[in-house]
Order: C-alpha cells, then sequence, then structure tokens
C-alpha cells in the first residue's frame, strides 16, 4: 500500500515536471454526478424574513425587560439594605430613650426623697 502511494507520488511529481501548466490544466476533468446536479436544482427552503421593525422592537423590549430587572433587583437590595439600618437604628434610639427615662426617673425619686427629708 505505501509502495503504491509513492509510486504514484512519484509518477505525479515526474509527470508534473515534464508537462506545461496549460497542459495540466486542459487534463482535468471536472465531473458533475446526475446526485450533484439534482441537489444543486433545489430550491433552498424560504426563509420569511424577520423586518427591521419587528427585530427592533423585539430587541427593545427585551432589552428593557432585563435592564428593568436588573434595576428592580438593585432596587429592592438597596431597599433592604437601607431599612435594615434604619430598623436598627430605631432600635437604638428606643433603647437609648429607655435608659434615658429610667435615669429621669432615679433623679425624680432622689428628688422627691431630698425634699421629704428638708421638711
Amino acid at each position: 500500500m505505501a509502495a503504491r502511494i509513492v509510486s504514484t507520488g512519484a509518477r505525479s511529481v515526474f509527470a508534473a515536471s515534464t508537462t506545461s501548466i496549460a497542459t495540466r490544466a486542459t487534463a482535468r476533468n471536472f465531473h458533475a454526478t446526475s446526485r450533484t446536479l439534482a441537489d444543486a436544482t433545489a430550491a433552498l427552503p424560504v426563509r420569511k424574513p424577520v423586518g427591521a421593525f419587528r427585530g427592533g422592537l423585539f430587541g427593545f423590549l427585551l432589552g428593557s425587560t432585563l435592564a428593568g430587572g436588573g434595576v428592580y433587583g438593585y432596587t429592592l437590595r438597596d431597599y433592604k439594605a437601607s431599612n435594615e439600618l434604619l430598623t436598627e437604628d430605631i432600635y437604638a434610639l428606643q433603647a437609648a430613650c429607655q435608659r434615658l427615662n429610667t435615669y429621669v426617673k432615679a433623679l425624680e425619686e432622689k428628688m422627691d426623697a431630698a425634699e421629704r427629708k428638708r421638711k
């Protein structure tokens, strides 16, 4: 098998050197079988073109929907974060008010006790 390939290759090299380019070009024969010709004559399926308006409208709606979803998600995350911070601040303020209330009550009791001792 290898000897046949080598001998064929050697013959083609030898033939190429002895023949001119013009005779080699005319020596080539291109054949078309009936199957190839039948495929060439078959019509391609007709594609319904997507109009620029329809395609542009679909792209715009898809882009707007994706952008709106992204903005909604970002806004929701930002709202939750700010809401948690506000809730923490409210609880801290409530605790401070309770401490102040107990401190004021303790001062009022001491003032009442000091007034009772004077009388």
